[in-house]
């Protein structure tokens, strides 16, 4: 039986109660923070930076998992891991050299994840998915939360699955965007691991109970 990791966008949290809303995730049953930063070059819009991203590790009892959306992020590999990042993820659509930074954050001391954009096949992740240890697949158009799910997400879920097992690796899949309690149960059949929620989580009443029902699904 297969359990998906929970990991809420703090993209999508209350900023005015920052350390409320981390210690929400931290007595939860989320496994992981997700932390998106936008520059306003490669996605149109902006999030935070490395002293947001420092105070929240400073509260947080779980791994911290950063997503750039942002051009060059080789240029600032170092600087994540010291404000507190444990995986950083970085697109494919924004690197040059994409397997000298994967190196280059694994040097640094944190698990290397790959992102991309809905438009991007997977194919192109091919010869490095042994190399990597998630790929962060975006299922709306990266830069705003609350969109509309792509439902080609599913069938491309299931294709990458049948590549990272074709080729031995334990790279992980995440869903980011559009997940709730349609979308969620899909994708998990779909080969998905882990499943960030922004809107869904935050906008509840209660999220720590939407966190829970996430976390006990399984396929």
């Amino acid at each position: 039986m297969k359990k998906a990791l929970v990991a809420p966008s703090i993209l999508s949290a209350d900023f005015s109660k920052l350390g409320i809303e981390v210690e929400m995730i931290n007595n939860s049953a989320a496994d992981w923070f997700h932390i998106d930063v936008m520059d306003g070059v490669f996605v149109p819009n902006i999030s935070f930076g490395f002293p947001v991203l420092k105070s929240i590790q400073k509260l947080a009892k779980k791994t911290l998992d950063v997503h750039l959306m942002i051009v060059q992020p080789e240029k600032f590999i170092n600087d994540f891991k010291s404000a507190g990042a444990d995986i950083l993820s970085i697109h494919y659509e924004a690197c040059t050299h994409l397997h000298r930074s994967i190196y280059a954050i694994k040097e640094a001391g944190m698990k290397a994840g790959v992102a991309i954009n809905p438009h991007t096949s997977v194919d192109v992740l091919k010869d490095i998915l042994s190399d990597i240890d998630l790929v962060c697949m975006m299922a709306v158009n990266p830069g705003f939360g609350g969109q509309k799910f792509i439902e080609y997400t599913y069938k491309k879920c299931a294709q990458l699955r049948t590549m990272i097992d074709e080729v031995g690796s334990k790279c992980l899949i995440e869903i980011d965007g559009g997940v709730n309690e349609e979308t969620a149960p899909k994708l998990l059949q779909s080969g998905a691991d882990v499943l960030v929620a922004g809107n869904y989580v935050f906008s509840s009443s209660n999220p720590v109970q939407i966190i829970s029902s996430l976390k006990n699904l399984s396929v």
